[in-house]
Order: C-alpha cells, then structure tokens, then sequence
C-alpha cells in the first residue's frame, strides 16, 4: 500500500460537499463521498453537467435543460444548444474593490488591479477595439509577456465576441507566424521588449518581422511605457486605446459554443495544429475544476507560473470568475535567486500555488529547501504540471516546503484546455499519485485491444463527451485533422496520447506520451517509468530517453545530463541499469547511456523525446522555434554510438 503523505481535515468543508447536498436533494440520492459523486457524474452526463451549469453561477440566458445533442464522444458534440453566454461577462461578474490582479515582472513594482478597475480598462479597449472595426468571429493574436495589460486585452477581445490567440515573446519568428498565419488575425498585440533572468530583449526587429509575415494584419497595438508614435497609422498605443470616456461593457451572448480560444499544439513533428475552444465549454470546465477540485473562494490569493502561451494562462485567468485574486509573473522563477517565488508567497499571501514538476524538481536538485527561508503560513495548495510529478518529489514537497499542504499533481492538456486527472480537497494525497479522475471525465485505461484495465499501464482514453472538448481545429472543414487526433485508435472514444495506470482506490498516475513510447522486444514501455529511476540520483541534473530502430527491434537509449556535483563514470552507469532492471525490468534497461550538455524542452516545460528520436534516426525535425533550447538538438547529431 502506498504511503499517504497528505489528508483533509475532517472539519474542513468543502464546495464539493455542498454540491453533494444539491444533488442528493435534487435527485433523492444518498451519495456521501467523492468517488460515489464521480461514478454518478460519468453514467448521469447530462443531469451532471446541468447540474454544475447552474452550481457554478455560470451568467447565461436561455434554456439550459436540452444538455447535449448526441451522447456519443465524436468530432462535433454540440453542448447546451439552447444556451446563450459572454465568457468576458463572466470573469468581470465581481464589481467591487477587491482585488483581481496583483501583476509583478522581474524589475517591476507590485501592480494591483480592483475588478472595478478592470472592468473599467476592459471597457474602455472594447470601445476602442470596436472602433478598430473588431467584430465577433474575427481573430486576435498577442504575443505578451504574462502582465496586466495580456489579460485585459483578452478580456476586451472577448467581451466582444473575437477570438483570443497569444504566445509568449521567448517564441521563435517561426514559431509564431506558423501559428497565426493559419488564423488570419485582423489585430496583433506586442511589446516591443521583454525581460528574463535579468536580461531585457528587444523585440522591435522580430515584431516587424511578424508583421510583416502576417497579411491579415489592420491594427498593431503595442504594450509600451514609453512609446513614440510610429510612421504607420494602423500602429497604436495600447495605453491610448485606454483613454476615452466608455464606462460600460454591453455584453452581447453568444450560442454556447462560441469560439473564444485559439490553442496551439507543440509543432515539434509537424505544423502546429490550431485548436478552437468555445466559450461555454472552456468556462464551465475551468468553474468545474476551480470550485469543486480546488475549492477556491474570493478570499484565495492564486499564482501560476506560466506564459501566455501555455494553456495554463487561459485556466489562470479563469479563476477571476471566482472573484480569487489572481497573481500574474513574467520573467524568470529562479531570478534573483531560487527563493524568488517561495519568498513571493509570503509576500502576497498566496494561498493556491501553481508551478511545473520540473521547477519542483530544479528546487529539490539545487537543495532548496523553502520551509528553512519561508513562513508559507497562507499556502494551503501546491499544483504541480506539465510533466508528471516523480514519487521523490512528492518527498520534497512535503519534507523541504511544507508538511501540511495539499499537493495536486494535474494532468490535461492544450487539447482539452483543462484537466482529465487532478486534485481533489476531500482525498488523501497518495505519494507518487494524481489523486482523482476529473468529475464527469469518463477517463479509462485501455490495452492494446481497447479492454479496460486495473494497476496497469494502459492508453489514456475519454469514453464520454465533455464540453471542453475542442469546438474544432481551425480550417479543417471536413473534420479529419480532428478525427485523426484523438478518434482514429478506438471507435467513439477519445485517445490522448499518454499512458496512464488507474489503481483501485482511485488513483492515477501518468507514465508519459504513448506516441513517445519504447517498444524494446514488443513490449510497451513509458519513457517516465525511466526518468522516475534516473533522475533519483544526484549525479543527473536531467534525462532523456528514446527508442532507436535497430536490427529489427528497438533499443532503448538514455541520455543524461550531469550536474556540477556528479561525474559521467562506469560506476554510474551500472549502478544505474542496475537500479532500473531491479525496480522496473530487464527490459527497462538502456543499451547505450550517453552523456549530453541540455535536454531539449518546449516552451512550455515538456521534454523533446520525439525530435531527439527523429534526429538520432536521421529525420528532419521541424519548428525548432517552438523549442526554449532549440540549440541542443544539435547535441544530439551524428554521435558515433548511435550509427
């Protein structure tokens, strides 16, 4: 039995518990905990999702009792056809003087924003962006650092009813031409620097490459503190736009699935697919998930570190529908140093803290240890992302930061713009484990035959509709990028991509992306069963493991990263196999360990495994911009032991 690292206090109750009263009430049930409410979640999908339509108090007008058109998980579900709603509405719904944004980058002054400012600055771009000829359906681009002025802009856009496309300044020329360039956006914001680990970039020659790029293009609006007025008239201020007499947003509704959200895949293989998420899906997912899994109030303080081009952006802003306080970073989490962003929780009284499992794992590597340097008396929640969260890690949490905090690993993706996995407020956390199943995500775990397996590892699948699910891919009208995505494996059901072991009490952990999986001997093997061994050790800074076509077969290899303390040396090497044949399997073990200088890593934190595996077998890789190290792929060509 796994070690329980983490209960609920049996007094604490939870907006999870009142939407348990609601439904029995309602329904003449007697559901008492979370997994009984889960099981009724996936076999009663449409009462559920009405349910929590009505729990989350969700603004909309029309009639919210037709649910779901056709129950069977395809391409196309249309959700709540009879229901009206404006997504901007929704987060600007809180008009008081408690604050919505409290906005820091590395060099800056706290910036606090009230939601009666906010809305006031929303109203007033919405007025000027109409007056710029926006008009519901047409698309915004932004490429922002994750600040004030990013989420404004988004919130104008969409109050509008135009759709909202961002990346991050740190994105290749490529990167983000590839992306919008699919789009045609009439308007694009941009700063013309950013900062980073003390550094400040400018962003001039790359912006007017982009506009260049980019022919659908009318307006530039530029986030500048000094700007001088360009030659071009279709180049503006975004502080001008903000400087005029609108006091009120008239929110027009728009049908439930309205376009909002504009996501982009990694682009590492191919083109970056371009996934449309509609409004009422998005917002009553992140509600879902916001309320009842991470039971956040208006008094909660939530940060997240992330970039305007990583999804968990979108699930942050979405917390201002809560009435939370919403905490936005731009620059570096290690600088000045790497107590930057625990100190910043004492700081602000953060109570909700959002990171990636590889920050987590930069903290435990480097022997910080928060809880020496910190109070963290206000930190009631840890998220963790983007990769999944190794057993060790869960031990530093818990021994370095602070015993007595819930540690959510979560798991999701751009797809979805949500979570299928996540935390939970009224469970043990277990180490090593995501906590739960999403409620009324009907997630399985299926062999190679499409049968549903226990304490396995097994295919990440969906067998039920939910309303986040991608309204579509853009211009792909006959639905086929779509279908080949997630619907091409089983029939009616959803494959993600990762594989994924859901054990008897409920728990879940993910073992990585199948499509990155080793097939040594015809046997299935998840990268992260590797990395959770590897990477236990003090000599590895990092890892990365792929499989190798050879001789008819596969073969596995690791490359590792050595940390200043730690020596490339035989003794490793064997201890290593050693270590991973006893824990995992023979087939576990690398034929060939190589050491290398950098891992390569998307933008957004996600290891490179595919590329690497294309570059060792000689195949051209694609959109190296969307790589935060694009130069290390280099590191991986031509080395003698893999031809």
């Amino acid at each position: 039995m796994k070690k329980i690292v983490w209960s609920p206090k049996d007094n604490c109750k939870t907006q999870l518990d009142s939407f348990i009263h609601i439904i029995n009430k309602n329904h003449d049930l007697t559901i008492n905990n979370y997994f009984d409410l889960y099981d009724w979640s996936i076999t009663e999908t449409r009462i559920f999702w009405k349910e929590a339509l009505l729990f989350t108090d969700i603004f909309f007008s029309g009639d919210e009792n037709n649910v779901i058109e056709e129950l069977i998980m395809k391409p196309g579900n249309k959700w709540f056809p009879n229901v009206y709603l404006n997504f901007a509405e929704n987060l600007l719904k809180n008009r008081s003087d408690d604050i919505a944004i409290i906005s820091k980058s590395e060099n800056s002054d706290l910036i606090k924003i009230s939601y009666d400012e906010l809305y006031q600055k929303v109203a007033k771009l919405a007025n000027s962006l109409k007056k710029l000829g926006l008009e519901p359906g047409d698309r915004v681009a932004a490429v922002l650092p994750n600040s004030y002025e990013a989420i404004i802009a988004m919130l104008a856009t969409t109050s509008i009813g135009a759709i909202w496309s961002s990346c991050s300044p740190d994105f290749g020329l490529k990167s983000i031409t590839d992306r919008f360039n699919q789009i045609n956006p009439k308007i694009i914001f941009s700063n013309r620097s950013y900062q980073y680990n003390g550094n400040t970039f400018n962003f001039d020659e790359k912006l007017n490459d982009i506009v260049s790029n980019l022919q659908s293009l009318e307006n530039v609006i530029l986030v500048e503190k000094e700007y001088k007025k360009s030659l071009s008239n279709n180049y503006f201020n975004f502080s001008d736009l903000l400087d005029n007499d609108c006091a009120h947003i008239i929110f027009e509704k728009f049908p439930f699935d309205h376009p909002v959200f504009i996501l982009y895949t990694s682009g590492t293989t191919g083109l970056p697919k371009s996934i449309v998420h509609g409004a009422g899906g998005t917002l009553l997912q992140h509600k879902k998930e916001l309320l009842f899994h991470c039971n956040v109030s208006p008094k909660d303080i939530v940060f997240y570190y992330t970039t305007c081009g990583w999804m968990m952006w979108n699930w942050l802003a979405s917390f201002l529908s809560t009435g939370s306080t919403i905490v936005l970073y731009d620059g570096s989490p290690f600088f000045p140093n790497k107590k930057s962003m625990w100190n910043l929780i004492d700081e602000l009284n953060i109570t909700i803290f959002g990171t990636s499992a590889k920050f987590i794992d930069a903290c435990k590597n480097s022997n910080t240890s928060p809880k020496n340097f910190s109070k963290l008396s206000s930190l009631k929640q840890i998220l963790s992302t983007g990769s999944p969260l190794v057993p060790e890690s869960f031990d530093y949490v818990y021994d370095h930061i602070k015993e007595d905090v819930l540690l959510g690993s979560i798991s999701g993706g751009t797809d979805i713009i949500s979570c299928f996995v996540l935390n939970n407020p009224t469970l043990p956390v277990y180490r090593g484990e995501i906590q739960c199943r999403g409620l009324g995500m009907d997630v399985d775990s299926f062999d190679e035959t499409g049968k549903a397996v226990r304490n396995q590892k097994g295919e990440l699948v969906c067998k039920t509709p939910f309303p986040s699910m991608p309204v579509s891919f853009w211009d792909d009208d006959n639905g086929e990028k779509f279908n080949n995505a997630y619907f091409n494996k089983y029939q009616n059901t959803w494959a993600h991509g990762d594989f994924i072991e859901i054990n008897d009490h409920g728990g879940v952990i993910i073992y990585g992306r199948s499509d990155a999986t080793l097939n040594p001997g015809g046997v299935r093997i998840g990268t992260a069963e590797i990395y959770r061994i590897v990477e236990t050790f003090k000599e590895v800074e990092d890892s990365l493991v792929v499989g190798q076509e050879w001789e008819n077969d596969q073969r596995i290899i690791l490359f590792l990263k050595i940390s200043s303390r730690g020596n490339f040396s035989k003794l490793l090497l064997n201890t290593i196999k050693q270590t991973i044949k006893t824990s995992c399997s023979p087939r576990h073990v690398p034929s060939i360990i190589l050491p290398v200088k950098d891992i390569p890593y998307t933008i957004s934190g996600k290891k490179v495994e595919l590329a690497v595996k294309n570059i060792i077998q000689g195949n051209e890789v694609f959109n190296k911009d969307a790589l935060a190290n694009p130069e290390s792929l280099d590191l991986f060509r031509a080395i003698p032991e893999l031809s």
